[in-house]
């Protein structure tokens, strides 16, 4: 992997810059493994500790999307300040912010007495779960324009990796104790911290550091000047499309799976399990050659129109190991995220790569509160109520499924219009 020898000098100079700058990342990847386990491990388990505080489902469908929605409401609001200060002075202190900020919200979330409390948690987690983005930007930090892309892929096969053992702990775990995930998940962000207060270095240089204005740490004014981006406005709703339409697969497969098929944490844990190696094994085995061989623009339209896919088939399906079956034939839907954030990094200078990434990330955060709410708060708590075998309990994938096929329509006109074409097959 080809490098930039100036980003990654914490100490004296290394005899090998390229294996340098690959240690340097590898320290990233596994702080961000280790915290997206710790967050697997509650996934399978959360709404059923809501459900110990209310009295129905549909009542569990609500909070669950509440609760969801505040932690993304929190995202949204700091994440874009967490990057523009990771710009300022270094991605290390954010990091090291993020592992200490998560650890408080798992264990909080372990001692909440009433769902109250749970707020308690959401607010502190969203607060500063800042790890995607500036793990993000510390990957660009020490990679070329063109290997980018796979810098990023590794960043979400380590999230990936996460979700392989995390989901599938967090339901063992959850059939012991329903408290248990969060002990675990908090000690395991306790040793995250650790971890990268010793171990991790800082990748960003002092003469590469911008200067922090009040304007870069405003989320709508992040919203806003990705706006003004003219050059890539089209590929940002395409970011935002595809992106709302992962939130409302993420948010709502839980709560779907218990109404639908009365899935226990175990078969949800399992399932997310298949998940997290799907998505390892193209993002962290497959993506370079995909990449290769497809090009990013192509890849990014092929793996959009396979989740387009896979989530009508998510809605339409009757039985539980249907839903197996359309996982493992999702793969290259984990490869366009990777590829469009390699596109829209290419367009951006390398001192405000951070910004960037935060800016992207504040349109997930938009996704975080809003589809929560909608997917769970309103769409399944109206499904509640019906049969399970009622093909309208599907609704939320069908809504994913329609905003994927629009990014696609968006994306195609983008790459026409800058004369992108995609790589031949």
């Amino acid at each position: 992997m080809n490098s930039q020898d100036d980003a990654i000098t914490p100490a004296a100079p290394a005899a090998n810059p390229a294996a340098a700058s690959k240690g340097n990342l590898n320290f990233v990847l596994v702080c961000v493994f280790i915290d997206m386990l710790g967050i697997g491990l509650i996934v399978p388990v959360l709404p059923v500790l809501i459900s110990q505080f209310v009295g129905s489902r549909a009542g569990e469908t609500n909070w669950y999307g509440i609760l969801s929605s505040t932690f993304g409401l929190m995202q949204f609001i700091f994440m874009p300040m967490l990057g523009a200060i990771s710009d300022r002075i270094g991605r290390r202190p954010i990091l090291l912010y993020s592992m200490a900020g998560m650890c408080i919200n798992f264990l909080s979330t372990a001692w909440a007495p009433s769902l109250a409390y749970l707020f308690i948690g959401r607010i502190v987690g969203g607060m500063s779960s800042a790890s995607m983005s500036v793990a993000s930007a510390y990957a660009s930090d020490i990679s070329t324009p063109d290997t980018r892309a796979k810098s990023f892929g590794k960043v979400g096969a380590a999230f990936g990796l996460g979700f392989i053992c995390g989901p599938a702990l967090g339901g063992m775990l959850g059939g012991v104790n329903i408290h248990l995930p969060f002990y675990v998940a908090g000690a395991l962000s306790a040793a995250n911290f650790i971890y990268g207060y010793f171990f991790v270095p800082e990748s960003l240089p002092e003469g590469r550091r911008a200067p922090l204005k009040l304007a870069r740490i405003n989320p709508f004014a992040a919203l806003a000047r990705l706006g003004r981006r003219t050059d890539i406005r089209l590929l940002v709703l395409v970011f935002a499309l595809a992106t709302f339409a992962q939130m409302t697969l993420q948010s709502t497969w839980v709560v779907y799976t218990r109404l639908r098929f009365d899935w226990t944490t175990g078969q949800n844990g399992a399932a997310l399990f298949c998940v997290g190696i799907s998505a390892a094994v193209v993002q962290a085995g497959l993506l370079g050659y995909l990449i290769k061989r497809f090009g990013e623009v192509r890849l990014s339209l092929m793996g959009m129109t396979s989740g387009c896919l896979v989530f009508l088939g998510y809605g339409l399906a009757t039985q539980g190991w249907m839903m197996y079956v359309l996982i493992l034939c999702n793969l290259l839907s984990f490869a366009a995220g990777p590829a469009l954030q390699g596109i829209i990094s290419k367009t951006t200078a390398p001192h405000e790569q951070g910004e960037l990434m935060g800016s992207l990330q504040s349109i997930s955060s938009v996704g975080t509160f809003l589809m929560p709410y909608l997917g769970n708060s309103v769409i399944l708590q109206w499904a509640s109520k019906l049969p399970a075998n009622d093909w309208r309990i599907g609704t939320t994938f069908f809504l994913s499924a329609g905003m994927q096929f629009l990014a696609i329509m968006v994306a195609r006109r983008y790459f026409s219009a800058h004369h992108m074409q995609p790589k031949p097959l």
